[in-house]
């Protein structure tokens, strides 16, 4: 009787542990999975960077104020914050079946390989090494096929659209400042229909530094490898997971924008006179 006894619930543990070893994984474990963890902690990074660009092009903006600029846009979201809005964003927009298949194709060799080349192509640590190697690149892969499957590339990462946006968001937190700190009364919404504006202009420049990104990025995965990559981009699951991540970023980097001119400008403002 005692043997029986310890039977059952031996089966029943037995069971429980295989339950929770199929179950389908979470949006946490998906995006640990992913490369995209990696690449948001590298965000305010890349944000800084970017305005710190954008300032040494546009010149006349003292020094000073360009660290103020770029410390506020940095401060105003951070790597959980983001992490956080991508996670719910997946568990609300994906199916158990299609958090399955994202996170096998993140578990495959192939998805580890490139998942190491993107998340290094986005230091802004490398950044300057992919400008030096654009030309070189560009003429190395005229014709080829790799350059044929970038314009299938760019669709299904969103690649374009997404650094056009990420473009736009930076040039509205800069002109948010300096609108502020110039004491100009000019609305935020007028602002961004300006900026907005130039999409179309900055969709062709910004096209071609994504294009030479893509080049240095996959330059050591093989054409078979960019084709997996591209076929999972393409599927269900990879579409629904890049869409929602592209968007969760995008949102989390865009909505405290409105509010960056005023801080920026509580930051710079001198300090009241004594007795005042």
């Amino acid at each position: 009787m005692m043997l029986r006894t310890l039977v059952k619930p031996v089966l029943v543990v037995g069971l429980l542990f295989s339950v929770q070893a199929y179950a389908s994984p979470s949006a946490s474990d998906v995006l640990e999975v992913s490369p995209v963890d990696d690449i948001v902690a590298l965000y305010p990074a890349m944000m800084k960077e970017g305005i710190r660009e954008g300032l040494k092009q546009s010149g006349g903006v003292p020094p000073m104020v360009a660290q103020t600029i770029g410390h506020v846009v940095t401060s105003s979201f951070t790597e959980a914050e983001i992490e956080k809005q991508i996670v719910d964003n997946l568990e609300s927009g994906l199916s158990e079946h299609q958090l399955k298949a994202v996170h096998d194709w993140y578990q495959t060799p192939v998805a580890k390989k490139i998942s190491q080349a993107e998340i290094a192509a986005s230091d802004p640590a490398n950044w300057q090494g992919i400008q030096a190697r654009a030309s070189e690149l560009n003429k190395k892969y005229q014709g080829s096929e790799r350059a044929k499957k970038f314009d299938r590339f760019d669709r299904a990462a969103r690649a374009t659209e997404s650094a056009v946006d990420t473009s736009i968001a930076v040039q509205l937190s800069m002109a948010s400042a300096v609108s502020a700190l110039s004491g100009e009364s000019v609305h935020y919404d007028a602002i961004k229909q300006k900026i907005e504006g130039q999409r179309s202009m900055l969709r062709g420049v910004v096209g071609q530094q994504v294009y030479d990104s893509y080049l240095y990025t996959y330059e050591n995965i093989s054409d078979q490898e960019l084709g997996l990559y591209l076929d999972f981009l393409e599927s269900g699951p990879g579409a629904a997971f890049s869409e929602i991540v592209t968007d969760s970023i995008q949102q989390a980097i865009t909505d405290p924008i409105e509010s960056m001119g005023g801080q920026i400008a509580r930051f710079l403002a001198p300090a009241p006179a004594a007795g005042q």
